[in-house]
């Protein structure tokens, strides 16, 4: 509250990069009307290939008032919106809960989309029952060695397993209204690595095994080399299509059935919708 800061790097006021309508999301969440965004600056790991590191790393953005954070929730809303989304949430969840107070007294009522690394502190997450109507976690490695090294955080996986049988328990698994898009629910991202990094096949197990096999998941194609990733082999390369391919048949032969593609610039591949 006397603005020291850690690890993130981020004080006692909100500090956001930029914020407005997105169209880049999941189907569910970006319907016709797109996905309200609020990027937060700064962040809670530091992957050293991360796409958004002018952000996260390099921390390109402005302290904003609690005020100012709750007029972005009610102008994404008066744009047409379907969610608020929190981009990167997990390190200023007070700051966010002061601003969205604020906002929800003047009226915002669209869900609010959690959008996080599943690198969650769980007695934050018990804050957020009742808040969040919808989490969309992203599980980034199955190996706390992977973890540590590529993103400098300990028992990564420990704590995103954690994490999302907490999101799950709140919020369950997704639910779409009449016209596609997200209400309430988890919505899980798996960002496919070279070389099997990400440590696919455990994810989708524990996915289907410990949370749901009815879990929205969306196993993502479009990595690219960027940041320092060019320093860290296999990380200097795209994923090769057998790559993504044994990817989706890891997470189809897990019992998950709830699954797309995401291609950048492209619309979302249904691959089993029931």
């Amino acid at each position: 509250m006397e603005g020291e800061k850690g690890f993130c790097l981020v004080g006692a006021q909100p500090f956001v990069s930029s914020y407005g309508p997105h169209f880049g999301e999941e189907a569910p969440l970006r319907g016709r009307g797109g996905s309200g965004t609020i990027f937060f600056g700064s962040c809670n790991l530091r992957c050293v290939y991360c796409q958004n590191y002018e952000i996260s790393q390099l921390r390109e953005g402005t302290e904003v008032s609690p005020r100012e954070l709750a007029e972005m929730m009610l102008d994404v809303q008066d744009r047409g919106c379907h969610n608020v989304n929190l981009v990167t949430p997990s390190h200023q969840v007070p700051q966010i809960l002061e601003g969205l107070l604020i906002a929800a007294m003047r009226g915002l009522s669209i869900p609010l989309v959690y959008n996080t690394s599943s690198y969650d502190d769980l007695e934050t997450l018990r804050l957020l029952d009742g808040i969040v109507d919808i989490y969309l976690p992203d599980f980034k490695y199955a190996d706390a060695a992977v973890a540590l090294r590529y993103s400098r955080v300990e028992s990564y996986p420990t704590v995103a397993k954690a994490a999302i049988k907490e999101m799950h328990r709140q919020v369950g698994d997704l639910v779409l209204d009449q016209d596609g898009i997200a209400v309430r629910g988890v919505l899980v991202r798996h960002l496919v690595l070279p070389g099997g990094l990400a440590g696919t096949a455990a994810v989708m197990r524990f996915l289907a095994e410990e949370i749901s096999r009815d879990t929205y998941v969306n196993v993502m194609d479009q990595y690219r080399p960027c940041f320092k990733a060019f320093r860290y082999p296999p990380l200097h390369r795209r994923i090769t299509q057998d790559e993504f391919t044994e990817a989706v048949r890891l997470a189809e032969t897990s019992g998950l059935y709830r699954l797309h593609q995401e291609r950048p610039g492209t619309a979302i591949a249904w691959l089993a919708e029931l």
